[in-house]
């Protein structure tokens, strides 16, 4: 069990893209433990010269190193861990996360957003954060608690997808925007490379379901992550789940919500299926009975449901 510091700068960050060809930047042994620097920012929303809202230097020289860059999530990786190969799944421990900057900002862009019809000027806010209190304030006076945590943690996508964007969550992981992923929740992946090669990044400090308007709290963050292998025993593990302390979490991803829904919904009775002695139609009810379906967002090109299971009531 080894402790690794993984930084954000211009040569361990990838803005916009997930590939399976991109090399690993460092290699892990399963159990491993990593601490891991992501920035969120571009040009046009840093605060003005003189302000007392402070960005980290490595951000300040990530994007020196890309000029012009005006979107795209900037995500630290990626991480390998030995013995991953297609077919396992990948365990993500999210052991911590603490604030990187004393400030965050949220936008509104034209064409952009679950409403681009209604709002078509670009709205900028920078929202002061309190790293110790872990409040932010609002423009308007409102403190909201922030529950911080990382919009993009994905795996290297199948290969024959090629080069892809980062906007949209796909069976890899990715921008799955997932608010309920704070510190002391897990997330597992199923790996399409051998190495898996883990990437994380998109920080938020506070977020509603839905993230309407496009961004959260969008601000750096620093997670502590432990990863954990686990080998395929005959059937391969295909779509993202999470669990928290007290719920366990089934994903569904689509570019229309309906059918995001029916996956998660799916993925749920599957899952339970799997836990209990159930049949299929006893999971179907089940869910209808005892799991909660959220909209995880609407923004994002591949819409996100997530269902929620309280722990506990599976025998």
């Amino acid at each position: 069990m080894t402790l690794h510091t993984l930084r954000a700068a211009p040569d361990t960050v990838r803005i916009g893209v997930f590939d399976a060809e991109f090399p690993p930047i460092i290699t892990i042994e399963s159990g491993d433990t990593v601490e891991v620097q992501c920035v969120s920012g571009r040009d046009e929303i840093m605060p003005p010269p003189g302000s007392p809202l402070k960005s980290p230097p490595e951000l300040l020289a990530i994007l020196a190193a890309n000029p012009g860059t005006r979107a795209g999530h900037i995500v630290t990786g990626p991480i390998a861990i030995a013995g991953a190969k297609p077919g396992d799944m990948l365990e993500i421990r999210i052991e911590k996360i603490v604030p990187g900057a004393n400030w965050g900002y949220n936008v509104i862009r034209p064409l952009a957003g679950t409403l681009p019809e209604d709002f078509h000027e670009t709205t900028m806010m920078h929202i002061p954060v309190d790293e110790e209190r872990l409040i932010c304030t609002l423009p308007w006076g409102t403190e909201l608690a922030m529950a911080p945590f990382f919009g993009v943690m994905g795996v290297a996508p199948p290969p024959a997808f090629g080069r892809i964007a980062s906007k949209e969550p796909r069976v890899h992981g990715g921008n799955l925007d997932n608010k309920e992923l704070t510190a002391g929740s897990t997330l597992f992946l199923p790996v399409w490379v051998e190495g898996a090669n883990f990437s994380v990044g998109d920080g938020h400090g506070v977020q509603g379901d839905g993230e309407v308007c496009v961004t959260a709290l969008e601000m750096c963050l620093t997670g502590t992550f432990t990863f954990v292998l686990h080998k395929a025993n005959g059937v391969p593990f295909k779509m993202p789940r999470a669990e928290t302390p007290t719920h366990f979490i089934s994903m569904g991803m689509n570019e229309d919500l309906d059918q995001a829904m029916k996956q998660a919904l799916r993925e749920m009775i599957a899952f339970i299926c799997s836990r209990s002695n159930l049949s299929r139609e006893q999971a179907y009810a089940f869910c209808s009975l005892a799991v909660d379906f959220h909209v995880t967002q609407t923004v994002n090109g591949e819409k996100g449901v997530h269902g929620m299971l309280k722990k506990g009531l599976l025998f």
